[in-house]
């Protein structure tokens, strides 16, 4: 019981205000699992799901009474639905790497336009319908950017799950809009993540842009080798 106190009471002192632990150690665990998902391993979805707990008891601020009294509804939802996806994409992605017996968990594809098309829009209508919701539970404003943050996040998540290389991209417009939206919040700490986690977003999308190549050209390949030589077997 006084690890958990101290672990929902310590704040470290930045000049004149404060960052609360659980909302640093939050962020630390969420750019690990970045950093694994850019990797494509599998152990990025349960590190990311330590910091969406820790990260959940931050910003519903009045609840637990922290230093930051904000409350981020649409912030708050997304560690909700960040765990419920993520023990999807967790299951997905061993599947994927026992299926495929190599140690990464997934091989990096393009989405089709229809399903590109369909994430921009779920991603307009996502942000429409929450808004007047988020802003009756009292979030902070402008509600529409927690809202955009809330759909981004679970539209990028679930893109991560499938292994679309524009999963990345989702998270780009994300941080675009979270941003300014955890600094006016007083969410620094977040904010700051978020800031570095933009330019990081971009490295991982040219990452999984250039495994998708190599996977295309690997494929193409074995398609020629198959052509130029067929199964004496099969020709019988």
């Amino acid at each position: 019981m006084d690890i958990l106190r101290w672990l929902f009471e310590a704040q470290i002192p930045v000049g004149g205000s404060v960052l609360i632990l659980r909302e640093v150690l939050g962020n630390i665990f969420g750019l690990a699992s970045a950093l694994g998902g850019m990797r494509r391993k599998v152990w990025a979805w349960p590190v990311g799901i330590a910091g969406n707990l820790l990260l959940l008891t931050v910003f519903v601020g009045n609840v637990f009474g922290s230093a930051t009294p904000a409350t981020l509804w649409g912030q708050a939802g997304r560690q909700v639905m960040f765990i419920i996806v993520a023990v999807y994409g967790w299951q997905r992605w061993q599947q994927s790497r026992r299926a495929a017996g190599t140690s990464t968990a997934i091989a990096p594809a393009w989405a089709s336009t229809r399903t590109r098309v369909a994430l921009v829009l779920a991603l307009a209508a996502g942000t429409a319908a929450l808004t007047p919701l988020f802003d009756s539970l009292g979030s902070y404003p402008p509600v529409w950017a927690d809202a955009w943050t809330f759909t981004g996040s679970l539209l990028a998540t679930y893109g991560m799950a499938r292994g679309w290389t524009e999963f990345w991209l989702i998270w780009v417009a994300v941080d675009i809009v979270g941003v300014p939206l955890l600094f006016s919040a007083g969410y620094y700490a977040s904010a700051f993540m978020y800031l570095f986690y933009g330019f990081f977003t971009l490295a991982g999308f040219i990452v999984w842009w250039r495994a998708s190549r190599t996977q295309a050209r690997t494929a193409a390949s074995a398609v020629k080798i198959e052509t130029a030589f067929p199964d004496p077997a099969v020709s019988k």
